[in-house]
């Protein structure tokens, strides 16, 4: 069994029984955590010098559409509804199954590479079974944790849509790619719901996610589609539980923040693409209020970041600029206590994912016994020193260019700032290509010209 020792770093281990450590270190014993804290000893182990590092767990990413890494920043200008016609109506259809090879391929790595170890990947462009297995394949190649909802095929998509999901690829998929559900890589459904899907269809659609006993994951609240009470909808149909995530939540009803609590669901927020396409403002405050967990995720590289440092930095300033202003509103400044702190939000990124995921039992925080889902980023350098804020560091400082080494079950995937056993430029090479073909195919001109009208 291997053994790996980090020694002397600063530990933030999200884990209470445990806490923020200045100086300690992290035994990993094969895939697992076997012990945390100051001067651990193992024989035999490799030893890692931690000094000047900070070590946590590796981040959960709980919604991201990683097929459209292919488009990058391509709609880093445009409304949701310019989203849905550019997307949806003019390029998603013109995907080939190695186009979506190449974008999961590349999104995989780019979240690899920022710490962030696993990913429900939103893969809603099915357009054929070959375009299903192509996107297991890119994942698996990449040896991160992903769960991987099978959702629609594009034409499907277009709301309010009346055509069925693919029931039998699916019952393949699972069968094929996920006979087991103790492997790195794990099978979800990626549900249309009542605001993009007929009733009949959203309810064939749970039932088909129940039968296959995956994680369902639905896109509710979001901006105008969503103030129809999707999820109060849900709920009298007897379709909400522990067992679906529901994404984004901006512009839902008040009364169905306690309606997604009562019934045991979890919230996944993408607050840079809420606030840039009109979802809505983070739904952070209304969620904690219910007594959830909120959970962060990139949703899409078409305008957005690839890493979750720039969320969690989102997510926090957004909540003390709310304070601030319901403060000077009563006359008055807040002094004292802002409402969330940095720890809250590496929380976010961590814990709440895992327990989103229903993972919890083996990611998201330090503890021995769990995977070794481990990053350790450099804090010695001239933007991170001196270090007197752990967790402010990771929250307000942090990005991709300080994760020096990822571990995801005990495998280093990313050691001294570069990713091991990864061909970069055929990484690149791909997805350039994979884009260069896709907008061919659908008429559209490179370089930041294409703004297409609103759906």
């Amino acid at each position: 069994m291997k053994r790996t020792l980090i020694q002397n770093a600063s530990v933030i281990s999200v884990d209470p029984a445990i806490g923020n450590l200045d100086r300690a270190d992290l035994l990993i014993e094969g895939t697992r955590i076997a012990a945390v804290g100051p001067d651990l000893s193992a024989a035999d182990a490799e030893v890692i010098d931690g000094r000047g590092t900070i070590v946590m767990p590796g981040m959960v990413d709980t919604h991201r559409h990683l097929w459209q890494t292919v488009l990058r920043n391509i709609a880093a200008d445009w409304t949701l509804s310019q989203y849905f016609a550019g997307v949806r109506v003019q390029l998603g259809g013109h995907f080939r199954a190695e186009d979506v090879y190449a974008g999961n391929l590349a999104g995989a790595y780019e979240a690899l590479n920022a710490g962030v170890t696993t990913v429900l990947d939103w893969s809603h462009n099915m357009n054929t079974p070959e375009h299903a297995d192509a996107a297991v394949e890119a994942l698996r190649e990449t040896r991160g944790r992903f769960v991987m909802c099978y959702g629609n095929a594009n034409d499907e998509w277009l709301p309010v849509s009346g055509k069925p999901t693919n029931a039998a690829d699916a019952r393949r998929v699972r069968s094929q790619h996920f006979s087991s559900d103790d492997q790195l890589l794990q099978m979800g459904m990626a549900l249309r719901g009542p605001q993009y899907a007929t009733h009949d269809v959203t309810r064939d659609d749970w039932a088909l996610a129940r039968e296959l006993g995956v994680l369902i994951s639905v896109h509710v609240g979001d901006g105008a589609w969503g103030r129809d009470r999707p999820v109060a909808w849900l709920a009298e149909n007897g379709l909400l539980g522990p067992d679906v995530v529901c994404a984004h939540c901006n512009s839902l009803a008040d009364d169905e923040f306690q309606i997604m609590a009562d019934a045991g669901c979890s919230a996944a927020m993408t607050p840079e693409i809420e606030m840039q396409m009109g979802h809505g403002w983070p739904a952070t405050r209304r969620l904690l209020d219910a007594g959830m967990a909120p959970s962060i995720g990139i949703d899409i590289a078409t305008c957005n970041s690839g890493h979750l440092f720039q969320v969690m930095r989102t997510v926090l300033l957004v909540e003390r600029a709310f304070a601030h202003a319901d403060a000077e509103r009563n006359g008055g400044t807040l002094e004292e206590q802002l409402p969330l702190d940095a720890q809250d939000a590496i929380e976010f990124a961590t814990l709440n994912g895992a327990k989103a995921l229903r993972l919890d039992h083996r990611i998201g925080s330090l503890t021995p016994g769990k995977d070794a889902d481990v990053v350790m980023l450099r804090a010695d350098g001239i933007e991170m020193a001196p270090m007197n804020n752990a967790a402010g560091a990771v929250v307000l400082a942090g990005h991709p260019g300080l994760v020096d080494s990822v571990w995801v079950a005990g495998r280093r995937v990313k050691a001294a700032g570069r990713l091991l056993d990864v061909d970069e430029s055929r990484v690149v090479g791909l997805v350039n290509g994979a884009r260069d073909a896709v907008l061919a195919r659908a008429g559209v001109e490179p370089g930041g010209r294409f703004r297409p009208s609103g759906y």
